[in-house]
């Protein structure tokens, strides 16, 4: 097995330096944190949680704070004709969220019968609303203020964190690196413009040292009192350098003033606190954004460095009354692309207020944790395999590329399948063996060329019992 991290190591590092001269992915030089990519790119699956007193009102995280006239900006309810009235009430949500229902082992434990591996909690939004038990600020779910603060696991973030790393599961702390609530990013004496800081750091350059200080303390608070953290996640891509800022993105054309937090003296900090830290400066390439995070998108083919898809269970990232979850069909086939393209999925699922999820957010996990206790072997410390996919069949290889899954996937939630299956799998090498995982029937097989033809027995084509898509592995070696 060290053998096999170790070879996967060198391998992400050479992938890493081909795609620093594609697109601009600096590489890990530090080898603790190669390690960690190599060991959490093996992992595929995770889960994700937003969550804040905003799901009191169920609307979107943060962003109707943000006086941007974009669709998933609008303000809803009795206090949105105003944004002074409104922004007054949103805060003071701090003082009913009372989610008394918030049992993490309970999503532990169906978040690994799902065959999830990690899980990235927001800590901290852009609202500035703190889930963990900061000293820089009363705006937390730990206030006196706060009606849960009362209750034994008031620090959420730790609770989280360590009722999932006891499962085995990597951490990761989501961190919003603005901070509307803050007085030394959205500066009162001015009224906030858009997503971005109110004031130009450089006129006023004590403030500015104040909000970098506020966030350094803060992500230091993190990396020292809340166990062993795997990821630093970073969102809010517009605080960055102004010399990183790409004119051709659109909403980085708003970016006006250099917001530089001193990312290298955090990554230090927080590297010394955490050896080995992966840290996701998303949107800011260089050396502090180790994976990308293409959001609620799968990209269309492989890319050559580490990288994860975020996307939501549901429609919205928050908790929604009556949102619409994905169907598991749906969710099984996103994993299976992602896979099949070198990524790993992180999918969100936002608690509601009593601290709780959705009923239906359970019965999706169960459902998809049928499916990968049958075909997990082919997601798993998996690698692309070319030619990646055919049609509605995607390929993945064991590390040492001795075997190879080929996934059909399924228009209904029951595999139906043909008489025959070919397998275009571009390997000219002889296969010795061919099966069905899941299936007790041995099949008939041929091979010509890179192509595999399988015949598959009547009975079994339209009762394999099998849901969502159909595994075939090829092995290689005896």
């Amino acid at each position: 097995m060290k053998k096999l991290l170790t070879c996967a190591i060198i391998l992400l590092g050479l992938t890493a330096a081909r795609a620093q001269q594609n697109d601009g992915y600096v590489a890990p030089t530090d080898t603790a944190v190669l390690h960690k990519l190599a060991h959490w790119q093996d992992l595929k699956f995770g889960l994700f949680m937003h969550w804040g007193p905003y799901s009191e009102w169920g609307v979107v995280e943060s962003w109707s704070l943000c006086p941007e006239d974009e669709g998933w900006t609008q303000r809803k309810g009795p206090y949105s004709a105003d944004y002074n009235t409104y922004k007054k009430a949103y805060e003071n949500l701090q003082t009913t969220f009372n989610p008394t229902k918030f049992d993490p082992d309970k999503w532990v434990k169906a978040a690994k019968d799902a065959g999830m591996k990690y899980v990235v909690f927001t800590t901290k939004h852009h609202d500035g609303f703190c889930m963990f038990d900061t000293k820089q600020t009363d705006y937390k779910i730990t206030s006196t203020k706060t009606p849960f603060s009362s209750n034994p696991k008031s620090n959420v973030a730790l609770e989280i964190f360590n009722a999932f790393r006891k499962e085995g599961f990597l951490t990761g702390a989501y961190f919003s690196k603005p901070d509307w609530h803050s007085e030394y990013y959205w500066w009162p004496y001015f009224p906030p413009k858009d997503r971005n800081v109110n004031y130009d750091p450089a006129k006023y350059p004590e403030k500015w040292q104040h909000f970098k200080d506020y966030t350094y303390n803060q992500i230091q608070e993190l990396m020292t009192g809340y166990g062993k953290m795997d990821i630093l996640w970073l969102d809010g891509g517009w605080v960055r350098p102004l010399k990183t800022v790409d004119r051709s993105v659109e909403w980085q054309q708003g970016i006006k003033f250099d917001q530089d937090i001193d990312m290298p003296k955090i990554a230090a900090m927080a590297r010394s606190k955490q050896p080995g830290l992966i840290v996701v400066d998303r949107t800011v390439t260089g050396p502090y954004e180790n994976y990308t995070t293409p959001e609620q998108q799968v990209p269309a083919e492989p890319i050559g460095h580490p990288w994860e898809t975020c996307m939501t269970m549901g429609n919205s990232w928050s908790y929604v009354p009556g949102d619409h979850y994905k169907p598991s069909l749906q969710i099984v086939q996103l994993l299976i692309k992602i896979v099949s393209h070198g990524g790993n999925f992180l999918m969100n699922i936002g608690p509601g207020p009593d601290g709780d999820w959705d009923p239906v957010a359970y019965e999706r996990l169960s459902e998809i944790g049928k499916w990968i206790k049958i075909n997990g072997e082919g997601i798993y410390a998996s690698k692309p395999a070319a030619p990646y996919s055919a049609g509605d069949i995607f390929f993945t290889a064991s590390h040492d590329g001795n075997t190879k899954y080929a996934f059909l996937l399924s228009k209904d939630n029951k595999v139906t399948l043909p008489p025959t299956v070919t397998l275009s799998t571009s390997d000219q090498r002889k296969a010795k063996k061919v099966t069905l995982l899941g299936g007790k029937q041995k099949l008939k097989w041929s091979q010509q060329d890179g192509n595999i033809t399988i015949t598959i027995p009547k009975e079994v084509q339209n009762n394999s019992g099998l849901l969502y898509a159909a595994t075939f592995k090829i092995s290689y070696t005896n």
